[in-house]
């Protein structure tokens, strides 16, 4: 069984992430979208709010499993059975970071493999810290999110 872990915070949930989870459906028989937690770093949205907003976005897909974890995520994936990590890309600047922590991975645990999918044209600009920055300051966040994902 093929089995990939998409981590990431999630904090919120884009488009861009829905775009490569869903494109790599066809390539995996099963997704864990996991949510990592970081003690040290500060998010807008609770845990439990990042992981029912994903839960709610894939939950006609029984292929994606949705949860949480915290420490390394290559140990992460070895206690979920996983042997690639699921990546996107939307520029230069996160291919050369995502291919350095690629790399790290890949030493840490010679059996897993990074898969790296482009962004989708249009979806490129849209990140969770641009969402944040959009929500502070009182602008429609709703065209860059899923629409599970509500702020009231």
């Amino acid at each position: 069984m093929k089995i990939a872990v998409f981590p990431g915070s999630f904090d919120p949930i884009t488009l861009g992430h829905q775009d490569i989870v869903s494109r790599g459906l066809p390539l995996f028989d099963k997704i864990i979208v996991a949510v990592g937690k970081n003690a040290n770093k500060q998010y807008m949205f609770s845990l439990d709010q990042r992981l029912e907003w994903i839960q709610q976005t894939f939950s006609d897909e029984p292929k994606i499993e949705v949860d949480a974890y915290s420490g390394l995520t290559v140990n992460y994936c070895r206690d979920k059975g996983a042997d690639f990590i699921l990546r996107g890309l939307r520029n230069p600047a996160d291919f050369e970071f995502e291919k350095a922590v690629a790399q790290t991975n890949r030493k840490l645990n010679h059996q897993l493999e990074t898969v790296f999918l482009l962004t989708s044209s249009g979806l490129s600009s849209i990140s969770s810290s641009i969402v944040r920055d959009v929500l502070r300051h009182g602008g429609d966040y709703t065209q860059f999110v899923p629409t599970a994902v509500r702020v009231p």
